[in-house]
């Protein structure tokens, strides 16, 4: 007797498990969309930017970049007494809960800035269940059940190559646990493997002046080249990984002993191109890419009070032609002494929409 696994109710999932990134059907086919999802709950309800931003941890997320302007932090009220820059960041969301079909995401980093190395480096990792699955023969007879899942592990390192430039890579495993090897036997793909790196770029100026106006200090602009790889091999065939152009902007409008306010905007681009028949690897994907229509826009605005307590808003959008998904993001954050904790909140157009009321948590840890 021969056994069987059907894995389309796990590609069903897939389709929307990117959040900001799944254009699994519409515009470029690629798998392991969860190394797209936006970890944190502080970028995530500012509408899922980040990227001229990426002046935390999560920076190894938005723009390795940020990493290099985390150097030294104050640890007491004297400005002489610093520290090198070390945080912790742990994130999780029950991921789709509109399905109620036990899938969540979890995330977590920790960097540290070494003198030896004029840098930051930082540790990830991320681990998404997809829930549990029947394995069956092939007259539909259930044989025992198994979870899949899928985690990724990442390293990163950012610094200064320039006053008010840095620079940052990450190197980042990935592999993909849709079935166990026991279930494989009727041929279906099951488990898949690969690597990918990021780049990332930032400039955030001391002094700039435009028409006349000093902007320095207040504007910076950011890009990253994220999950640039080869394709994710399982069994019996090759996919794409969502390889992603991001562009960002912010401006730190106000800035004072009380209030902190800050808008972002940013713009990504799936460099994944795919025919029914195939998929272009990487670099030949970076120009066929875009062959798809239309890109991905989210903007969003953080304000803090006393450094207390914050509050944000955002927006995403895109182009009916990548999925035409639509929503707002809201979300809250509470500093105290070393510890900083966020909440987001998907508000979607769309009724019933899968990703409709997602929430994400984040606890932030100064670890000075």
């Amino acid at each position: 007797m021969k056994r069987k696994i059907n894995l389309k109710g796990i590609a069903l999932l897939l389709l929307f498990f990117a959040g900001s990134s799944g254009l699994f059907a519409q515009a470029g086919g690629a798998s392991v969309l969860f190394i797209s999802i936006p970890p944190d709950a502080r970028a995530s309800g500012m509408g899922e930017v980040g990227t001229a931003i990426a002046d935390d941890i999560n920076a190894i997320y938005w723009n390795p970049a940020g990493l290099g302007f985390q150097r030294y932090v104050q640890k007491g009220f004297d400005p002489e007494d610093v520290v090198p820059y070390r945080q912790i960041s742990l994130s999780f969301s029950k991921w789709l809960p509109q399905f109620n079909a036990d899938l969540y995401y979890s995330y977590g980093t920790v960097g540290q800035f070494f003198e030896a190395l004029d840098g930051t480096l930082a540790f990830n990792f991320i681990f998404m269940h997809l829930g549990e699955f029947t394995r069956t023969d092939m007259n539909g007879n259930p044989l025992g059940k198994f979870r899949s899942n899928e985690f990724a592990v990442g390293l990163s390192y950012g610094t200064e190559v320039a006053r008010d430039l840095a620079i940052g890579v990450q190197l980042r495993y990935i592999q993909s646990n849709l079935a166990p090897a026991s279930a494989l036997a009727g041929g279906d793909a099951g488990i898949g493997r690969t690597a990918s790196f990021d780049l990332g770029v930032l400039w955030k100026p001391k002094k700039l002046e435009v028409f006349g106006y000093d902007i320095g200090d207040i504007f910076s602009i950011g890009l990253n080249l994220q999950n640039v790889g080869p394709k994710i091999t399982y069994r019996k065939e090759s996919d794409p990984i969502p390889t992603t152009l991001r562009i960002g902007t912010a401006f730190n409008i106000l800035k004072d002993e009380y209030n902190d306010l800050k808008f972002a905007l940013d713009i990504a681009k799936l460099l994944v191109y795919r025919t029914q028949l195939s998929s272009d690897p990487v670099p030949k994907s970076f120009i066929t890419a875009w062959r798809n229509p239309g890109v991905e826009l989210s903007f969003g605005a953080e304000y803090w009070y006393e450094k207390l307590i914050a509050l944000r808003a955002g927006y995403f959008t895109e182009p009916s032609a990548l999925g035409n998904r639509k929503y707002w993001n809201f979300g809250a954050g509470l500093r105290y002494d070393i510890f900083r904790l966020d909440f987001s909140f998907i508000n979607t157009i769309e009724e019933n929409h899968p990703l409709a009321n997602t929430m994400r948590f984040t606890l932030l840890i100064d670890w000075k």
